[in-house]
């Protein structure tokens, strides 16, 4: 993923202070580097990206309670928490968890939309469309022939790496992203017939009933702590006997926990749960992993489930 986003204080001397810090920080001496950091934040109290960083580095020196103060005063500094201090407090016990915030992820997609393919094709080894591609085509086997799909949607297009696995099977295919950078991106790609720069669910929310045959949603549920509003607008938008296709990380435990890497991994418990909950079945799900971290494949789940 790209490195940390760097919001200014203004304030040129703290701002030179912070560079000093992450110097420091990046040579491993931890204890000054705070000690430059927590100055940057006297010197400009709404210094957002110093207070995110302090709390990073107090973490790292085993300072929990230092942590929890310097991601509260960074969220403080700025509500729609660019930086993701809020996921911080999450893993630190200090607050409720909740769906990624959307102001994050479209900081951090915006910001790595120029290297997303190369990193996470290259980096992490991404599959995530070809297992889709894999799953759909053994729930519908010898039914798949090319334009099999009439109206196609892609949860989280990204540059559209999910659409060209499925551009032969779908006559037409819209996407959806948060981010203006990787909706531009999936336009040039000439895959998609529409791109919308929008919230997934409140996307869905703007289409018809049963009018799409497939919807993909490649590594979408990771940044969900509570899936249900999601696959409740999927069920309404399926046409009968159309398919959800979705890939996600997951975890041996019960329910949902947010991971190191700050991504939900949920249960395959849960995941079929809530599916059924909305009226669809599960036609397949299998543990495979879409991306590997430091050379690790990521546990995960392949899930293609039915409108009945």
């Amino acid at each position: 993923m790209p490195a940390r986003i760097f919001i200014s204080s203004g304030d040129m001397i703290a701002d030179r202070r912070f560079d000093f810090a992450r110097d420091l920080e990046l040579r491993g001496d931890l204890v000054a580097a705070e000690d430059l950091y927590r100055q940057a934040t006297d010197l400009a109290p709404r210094f957002i990206t110093a207070w995110f960083t302090l709390g990073e580095v107090r973490e790292r020196l085993g300072d929990r309670d230092g942590a929890i103060a310097a991601f509260r005063a960074a969220q403080s500094c700025d509500p729609v928490d660019r930086h993701g201090a809020g996921l911080r407090l999450i893993r630190l016990g200090a607050a409720a968890p909740a769906s990624i915030p959307t102001h994050y992820l479209r900081t951090l997609f915006d910001q790595y939309a120029p290297r997303f393919e190369a990193a996470l094709i290259g980096e992490l080894s991404y599959r995530g469309p070809a297992l889709l591609f894999k799953a759909v085509l053994a729930v519908r086997g010898a039914q798949l022939r090319p334009a099999y799909f009439r109206r196609a949607i892609d949860l989280g297009c990204g540059t559209g790496l999910a659409a060209r696995a499925f551009a032969a099977q779908t006559e037409t295919i819209i996407g959806f992203d948060l981010s203006p950078r990787m909706a531009e991106l999936a336009r040039a790609s000439g895959l998609y017939a529409e791109v919308e720069v929008v919230e997934i669910v409140e996307g869905l929310a703007r289409q018809p009933a049963a009018g799409t045959d497939l919807i993909l949603a490649a590594d979408v549920v990771i940044y969900l702590h509570d899936a249900a509003a999601l696959l409740a607008e999927v069920s309404r938008v399926l046409a009968p006997d159309g398919l959800l296709a979705l890939t996600a990380e997951t975890h041996d435990g019960d329910g949902v926990v947010l991971g190191v890497g700050l991504r939900y991994a949920h249960s395959a418990d849960y995941l079929q749960r809530a599916i059924a909950a909305t009226g669809l079945v599960v036609k397949q799900l299998q543990r495979a992993s879409a991306r590997s971290e430091a050379g690790v494949p990521v546990p995960g789940l392949v899930i293609v489930a039915a409108k009945a």
